[in-house]
C-alpha cells in the first residue's frame, strides 16, 4: 500500500505539474508576471531565482516582491503544484503586467491552458503507449496495427446475474467454460446454448493468479448467459507515426464518452434516479493506481491518460472554483461590459469550492468501506502489527 501511495503521488503530481504549466506558460507568454511556480504545496521549502545571468538560491517561505524574478520552488507538500499569478484575485487591476490588465480573450486563454495541456498529456502517454503496445479491443483496429496476447477478458458483470454471485469481475481473463476455450463471444454463446441450469466450470486469470468457479447459467433475454460482457483484447502497438494518431483519436473518443456519463449523472440526479455509475475519490483512485501499476507499466501510463483527460473535463465544467467557472466570469464580463465585483466573484468560487470539498469527502467515506480493508491492512503493515 505504502508503494501504491508514493505511485499515486506521483501520478497525480504530474498531472497537476503539466496543468499548471499550462497556466504558468501562457501568462509568462502574455506578459502576465508570474510571482511563483511550485512544486507542491506550501509551506516552501527552498526555491530558486535567475537573477541576471544567475540562479540565486533561497530557504524558506519569503515573500517575493514586484521587482524580483519569479521564484521556482519546492514545497513541503509533495503533491501537484501551483502558480502564483499577478492580479488573479482582481487586485493590481492598473499594472500593466497584471492579469486584469489584460483583454479577455488572453485571459481565458490562460485559464485553459491547464485544461488543454491535461488533454495533450493525454495524447502524448496514449501515442507513447501505443508505440510500445497498449492494452485495447482487438475489434475495429486498422491494418497497421500488430496485436499480441489475445484474450477474451470481462468487462462488465450484470448484478445479480451468475457470474456476479459467483464472484467473477471485471478484467478476468476468461480462458475455457466446462473445459472448451473460449475464443470469441459467439463461441460462448454456442457452447452455453444447452447448458441452462447446468453447473459448469469456469477457468479463468485474474492479476496472473488462475482461478476456477463453477456457475449455474440462466435464461437472460432470452439467452443463456452467464451474465458477462466479453470484448476481445490485446496489446495492440502501432508504427510511432501511426501512434501519434491513435493517441489523438483515442483521447476524444473518451472525451465523449466521460462527456455522455456526466451528462447521464446529471440526467439522473435531476430525475432522482440511481446514478448507474460508480464514482471513486482520492483513495479509491489510488487503489487503482496501484492496481494498473501491478499490471504492468503500459497499464499505468493508460491509466494517467485517463486520469489527465478526466481531469481537463471535470476542470473546465462552468462550476464556481473550477477553471471552468473562471471562464464563465469572464464570458459574463464581456456580455456586460465590466467584471462583476470581486466580492461576490470569491463567495461564488468559495461556496463552490465547499461544495466539491463536501462531494469528495462523501465519496471518500465511500471508498473507505470498499477498501477499508486494504488500508487498514497497510497501516498494521507499517506499524509492525
Amino acid at each position: 500500500m505504502i508503494i501504491t501511495l508514493i505511485i499515486f503521488l506521483i501520478v497525480l503530481s504530474l498531472l497537476v505539474f503539466v496543468h499548471e504549466l499550462g497556466h504558468f506558460w501562457t501568462a509568462r507568454r502574455f506578459g502576465v508576471r508570474v510571482d511563483e511556480f511550485g512544486f507542491g504545496i506550501p509551506p516552501r521549502i527552498c526555491g530558486i531565482q535567475k537573477i541576471g545571468k544567475k540562479w540565486k538560491f533561497t530557504w524558506g517561505g519569503r515573500q517575493i516582491t514586484n521587482e524580483e524574478p519569479v521564484i521556482y520552488s519546492l514545497n513541503w507538500i509533495p503533491i501537484g503544484g501551483f502558480v502564483k499569478i499577478k492580479g488573479e484575485n482582481g487586485e493590481d487591476v492598473a499594472a500593466n503586467d497584471s492579469f486584469p490588465s489584460k483583454p479577455i480573450g488572453k485571459r481565458i486563454l490562460i485559464i485553459a491552458a491547464g485544461v488543454i495541456m491535461n488533454v495533450v498529456l493525454c495524447i502524448v502517454l496514449l501515442a507513447i503507449g501505443y508505440g510500445f503496445g497498449m492494452p485495447g479491443a482487438v475489434e475495429g483496429q486498422s491494418k497497421y496495427a500488430k496485436i499480441s496476447n489475445v484474450q477474451m477478458q470481462v468487462v462488465q458483470v450484470l448484478k445479480d446475474s451468475p457470474a456476479e454471485k459467483s464472484g467473477l469481475k471485471m478484467g478476468d481473463e476468461l480462458m475455457s467454460v466446462g473445459g472448451i476455450g473460449i475464443k470469441s463471444v459467439d463461441s460462448l454463446h454456442d457452447l452455453l446454448a444447452s447448458k441452462e441450469g447446468q453447473s459448469v466450470r469456469v477457468d479463468l486469470v485474474r492479476a496472473g493468479q488462475n482461478i476456477s468457479v463453477d456457475i449455474t447459467p440462466q435464461k437472460i433475454n432470452d439467452n443463456v448467459s452467464l451474465g458477462i460482457g466479453l470484448v476481445q483484447t490485446g496489446i495492440i502497438r502501432y508504427p510511432w507515426y501511426i501512434a501519434i494518431w491513435q493517441g489523438v483519436k483515442t483521447t476524444f473518443v473518451w472525451v465523449w464518452l466521460i462527456v455522455a456519463a456526466l451528462f447521464s449523472i446529471l440526467k439522473n440526479l435531476i430525475i432522482h434516479k440511481p446514478l448507474g455509475i460508480e464514482l471513486s475519490g482520492p483513495i479509491g483512485i489510488a487503489v487503482m493506481t496501484g492496481q494498473a501499476a501491478k499490471l504492468g507499466w503500459v497499464y499505468l501510463l493508460q491509466f494517467t491518460a485517463l486520469l489527465s483527460i478526466n481531469l481537463a473535463i471535470v476542470n473546465i465544467l462552468p462550476f464556481p472554483a473550477l477553471d471552468g467557472g473562471r471562464i464563465l466570469f469572464l464570458i459574463v464580463e464581456k456580455f456586460r461590459g465590466r467584471a462583476m465585483k470581486q466580492k461576490w466573484e470569491n463567495m461564488a468560487n468559495n461556496i463552490g469550492f465547499l461544495i466539491l470539498l463536501g462531494l469528495i469527502i462523501a465519496v471518500s467515506f465511500r471508498d473507505i468501506t470498499v477498501y477499508g480493508g486494504r488500508i487498514v491492512g497497510a497501516f498494521k503493515g507499517l506499524i509492525g502489527l
